[in-house]
């Protein structure tokens, strides 16, 4: 295990850890009941036990497989394609997952901008690809011969036009720049507090409110692309109910599971490194003590380095103290 600095509060899973968590994890060898699956992680390929998970069974699935890039998971080394060889992978990825959905279902693809070009029409083959959300990663590397390039995308798809959506869940609360009022000088659609002014808005398909997970923050792990909770929180809330299923077949860290978990839906994870699996394991036990989202406070996402932004970090000492958290499951 790698020397931290005293104050960096990445997760990390001991060798005491790793040999515990890993009894713990789910390989299937024969068709599973769905009873025998949800709440759980498997420890396999994805495109070895798609045959064994129960027939469709999701409600939401949030597709994050590796991107077309050469990247190294934990010793395993994906090496990036031809054009033509990686869409014809990806669309192998949705033939197997195709019979795991509900009629009612909702995906979300993850891409970077250039992947995204290469699984949208195979995305659009099998889905009704309804918007592209593309957010801010905030950081990233800079280029002297290029833009630098700090976002991705996710496409919004739906398996056919019965489909949940709640738009209300998923408000985010802004500053006000030019705070109007009306004739007798109150505000008009914007709220007032010794903090700043605020006005609750409409998501677009544009996200500037996102943190990367970093050293500090104790979601943050060391896989190569983990994605924020503040993240998979939005996709979760508004395309799932309480209780509706979520899917993840490329786990990684295990972020969707743990936010799912937090937000009252069922999930089920598959993911193929064992650290991983356990990294997820061990988020998803924290998960029963602690529950809050960074950037997500009182039902309302808040903007990037907002004030309340910060209070869910708050939230998980409180706890502690046997009260309740700022947010309930």
């Amino acid at each position: 295990m790698r020397n931290r600095a005293p104050r960096n509060r990445t997760l990390t899973c001991s060798d005491a850890d790793l040999a515990t968590l890993a009894s713990e994890l789910l390989r299937l060898t024969a068709p599973a009941r769905l009873e025998e699956v949800i709440a759980r992680v498997i420890h396999q390929d994805f495109c070895d036990v798609h045959c064994f998970l129960p027939r469709a069974f999701a409600d939401l699935v949030i597709l994050d497989p590796p991107y077309n890039l050469t990247k190294n998971y934990n010793g395993r080394v994906f090496q990036a394609k031809e054009a033509e060889a990686y869409s014809t992978w990806f669309d192998d990825v949705l033939l197997t997952l195709m019979p795991l959905l509900r009629p009612t279902a909702t995906v979300y693809a993850c891409s970077d901008w250039r992947t995204s070009t290469l699984i949208f029409p195979v995305l659009d083959k099998y889905f009704h690809v309804r918007n592209r959300i593309t957010w801010e990663r905030e950081k990233g590397r800079g280029a002297k011969a290029n833009w630098k390039n700090n976002t991705e995308d996710i496409w919004f798809c739906t398996v056919g036009d019965d489909y949940h959506f709640d738009v209300e869940a998923v408000k985010l609360k802004r500053r006000v720049i030019a705070p109007y009022r009306t004739d007798n000088g109150e505000p008009k659609d914007w709220e007032e507090s010794e903090n700043g002014n605020y006005r609750l808005t409409h998501p677009s398909n544009i996200w500037s409110d996102i943190t990367v997970p970093f050293w500090s923050m104790p979601e943050n792990t060391d896989h190569p692309t983990q994605k924020p909770e503040k993240l998979l929180a939005k996709l979760i809330l508004a395309s799932s109910r309480p209780q509706d299923i979520v899917f993840d077949p490329f786990l990684g860290s295990g972020t969707t599971a743990v936010v799912a978990k937090k937000l009252g839906r069922r999930y089920l994870g598959v993911e193929l490194d064992q650290e991983y699996c356990c990294w997820s394991l061990k988020r998803l036990k924290l998960a029963e003590s602690d529950a809050s989202i960074q950037g997500y406070h009182e039902g309302v996402f808040w903007e990037r380095n907002s004030l309340a932004d910060q209070k869910p970090q708050k939230a998980r000492t409180t706890r502690k103290n046997g009260q309740m958290g700022l947010f309930n499951e």
